[in-house]
């Protein structure tokens, strides 16, 4: 049987807080989603000022990187040349979910909304950053 390694509580709250203060050097409001590898909600972060559109918006963002293991940076700049991926089921192709990846092993994923899209993916990275 594999053995791999899984996110933590500790995990969670480790990300979050490096995540949100990266938001918070940069006066953005935001919604951090931190997900396990199967897309399921571990940690929920809404800052002051961030809708609840973005509590949804950066669930759905970090649940396509979780399940696809890939961005959604990566997500959008695929669509852009082909549209048609649009049609890909339950996918999010807007960038700000990035997924976590221990030892080659996509453990979850963090999803960001309530900025520019380049700027979610900056927070997102410096959550995960934070695991070492």
């Amino acid at each position: 049987m594999k053995q791999r390694p899984m996110l933590t509580l500790d995990d969670c709250k480790k990300m979050s807080s490096a995540a949100e203060a990266e938001a918070r050097r940069n006066n953005w409001n935001v919604c951090i989603a931190i997900l396990d590898d199967g897309g399921h909600l571990l940690h929920l972060a809404r800052m002051d000022g961030a809708t609840p559109a973005n509590a949804r918006i950066a669930l759905e963002k970090g649940r396509t990187a979780a399940e696809t293991r890939r961005s959604t940076a990566n997500w959008q700049e695929r669509v852009a040349k082909r549209i048609e991926l649009l049609r890909m089921p339950e996918v999010t192709p807007v960038q700000g979910g990035v997924p976590i990846v221990i030892d080659g092993t996509c453990v979850g994923a963090v999803g960001v909304s309530g900025v520019q899209s380049h700027e979610d993916e900056q927070i997102a990275a410096a959550g995960i950053k934070a695991l070492g």
